[in-house]
C-alpha cells in the first residue's frame, strides 16, 4: 500500500512511519520543513512539503494513496497554532483533499477523553469535532483514542526521568492518585498499521496498556527502573492550579497548562480497551515499556 501519513516527524509519527516500511508499505509524509524529515527513513519515504493549513500540498499529498494516517495535534496552543485551526481546521482541510483525491480510507488519532463536553478542555473539545469531521466524510474511517502513550518521545515521562536524575525530591501534583493506563508506542503503531491495513475494521476504538496506575504510581515507576528513586513531595491542588495559570502565557513552553492540568486531574482510562479484543495485540505493561527506553 501506499499510506500518506501527517505528523510523520511527530513522537507518534516517526514510530508509525517505521512500522508501515517494515510491514512492506510506501509512506508518503507530510513535513513542514526538510530539517524535520531527517528523522525519517529516507528511501523508503516520499515527502511533501507543506502544512495542514496548505491545500496544494494536501492534494499532493493524498494524490494515488490507498490511505492517510491523520496524526497532526498539539498539546497546547501558541497564537499561530490553535486547537481550532490544527485540530478542527486542518482535518477538514485533509478530508477534503482525500475526498477530492479519491482516498478510500482515513485513520485518524485522536485521544481517551475526546467529547463535546463544554466543561472539558479545549484539547478534547476539539478533538471531538475532529472526530466528527471524520465519522461524516463518507470516507471508511478508523479513529483510535490512545491513552497515555509510553515511549523514548513521552515529554511528561522524560520530564520525570530528570526529577529522579537531578532533584533531591520529585513533586507530585495533589495526591497523585489520578488514573492513568499507559500504552507502549510500538503497539500503538501497530493498531494504526493494522487499522489501515483491515478494510474489515471501521468504527472508533480505545487503546490502553494491560494495567491501570495512579500519576504517583508512574512517578516511582520511573524512578524504579532507574534505579534512582526520589521521595515524593505533594504539591497542593490550589497551588498547581495557580502555577498553571501563570505559565498559560508560554503555550508550548508552559512545563504544564491549565488544560493539561485538567485532562491529569480527570484521568486517562478505557474500560473498552480494543487493544487486545479487537487488533489482537498483547500489550506491553508499562514498566517494560519504560526498561525499553531508560534502560535500567
Amino acid at each position: 500500500m501506499i499510506i500518506a501519513v501527517t505528523g510523520a516527524t511527530g513522537f507518534v509519527g516517526r514510530h508509525l512511519v517505521a512500522t508501515l516500511v517494515q510491514r512492506g508499505h510506501r509512506v508518503r509524509a507530510l513535513v513542514r520543513t526538510p530539517r524535520r524529515a531527517r528523522v525519517l527513513p529516507a528511501d523508503d519515504v516520499d515527502i511533501v512539503s507543506g502544512s495542514l493549513a496548505e491545500g496544494a500540498a494536501l492534494i499532493e499529498l493524498c494524490r494515488g494513496v490507498d490511505a492517510v494516517a491523520h496524526l497532526v495535534a498539539i498539546i497546547a496552543e501558541s497564537p499561530r497554532a490553535t486547537f481550532t485551526a490544527v485540530h478542527v481546521d486542518g482535518t477538514r482541510g485533509l478530508i477534503d483533499a482525500a475526498r477530492s483525491s479519491g482516498v478510500g480510507r482515513v485513520v485518524y488519532m485522536s485521544a481517551v477523553g475526546a467529547r463535546p463536553d463544554p466543561r472539558a478542555a479545549a484539547y478534547h473539545r476539539t478533538k471531538w469535532r475532529a472526530e466528527e469531521l471524520v465519522r461524516g466524510s463518507g470516507l471508511a474511517a478508523v479513529i483510535l483514542r490512545p491513552s497515555l502513550i509510553n515511549g523514548p518521545e513521552n515529554v511528561p515521562i522524560r520530564m520525570l526521568e530528570r526529577f529522579h536524575r537531578l532533584l533531591p525530591v520529585v513533586p507530585v501534583i495533589g495526591n497523585g492518585s489520578f488514573p492513568l493506563q499507559p500504552v507502549w508506542i510500538g503497539d500503538v503503531t501497530l493498531a494504526f498499521a493494522l487499522a489501515l491495513e483491515r478494510r474489515d475494521v471501521t468504527g472508533s476504538f480505545e487503546l490502553g496498556g494491560p494495567e491501570m496506575v495512579t500519576f504517583e504510581e508512574m512517578v516511582r515507576a520511573v524512578g524504579r527502573v532507574l534505579g534512582r528513586e526520589r521521595p515524593i513531595v505533594h504539591i497542593p491542588m490550589p497551588l498547581a492550579r495557580l502555577a498553571a495559570r501563570l505559565a498559560d502565557p508560554l503555550g508550548p513552553l508552559a512545563p504544564l497548562t491549565s488544560g493539561q492540568l485538567q485532562m491529569l486531574v480527570e484521568g486517562n482510562t478505557t474500560p473498552n480497551n480494543a487493544i487486545a479484543s479487537v487488533f489482537g495485540i498483547e500489550p506491553a505493561s508499562f514498566r517494560e515499556g519504560l526498561r525499553r527506553f531508560l534502560g535500567a
